[in-house]
């Protein structure tokens, strides 16, 4: 089994660049006439979508697609090796940050939206990730 994340966007050319600036990923092909690319190097395939701003969501509901601020329970956490120099660089490429780096006993982490809305964090661990003392099942606690 393998993860493919899938991130919709508004502007999948913009999406190429930010993704590229901010998180150092690689441009691997574009697909379906310009509406897919395909980015590399978060240990992943990343496929930036094109979606219409306002294209209903689901076929059922009312929900529509938008690309201002939204909060969803799942979204990417992208591991680098120096919290501080990856906020700056995100930031310089557009990406708004949401909270402050905050510190933990696990690492340090920073919570970001990228231009289109979507949500994703920045966490430095200083060993493995979410190494703390094990919990009474053996495995590591996380937060």
């Amino acid at each position: 089994m393998q993860v493919l994340l899938n991130i919709d966007v508004g502007d999948v050319t913009r999406a190429i660049t930010f993704y590229r600036d901010a998180l150092g990923l690689t441009h691997a092909r574009t697909l379906f006439e310009g509406a897919v690319a395909e980015m590399l190097g978060a240990g992943c395939r990343i496929y930036l979508i094109e979606r219409a701003t306002y294209e209903p969501a689901t076929e059922s509901g009312d929900a529509l697609r938008t690309y201002e601020r939204h909060w969803t329970p799942v979204h990417p956490d992208f591991v680098v090796e120096d919290v501080d120099q990856a906020l700056a660089q995100a930031i310089t490429a557009g990406a708004i940050a949401e909270t402050s780096v905050r510190t933990f006993d696990w690492g340090r982490l920073v919570t970001l939206s990228d231009p289109f809305g979507n949500g994703f964090c920045l966490i430095e661990f200083p060993g493995e990730p979410y190494a703390l003392e094990s919990g009474p099942s053996g495995t590591a606690e996380a937060p």
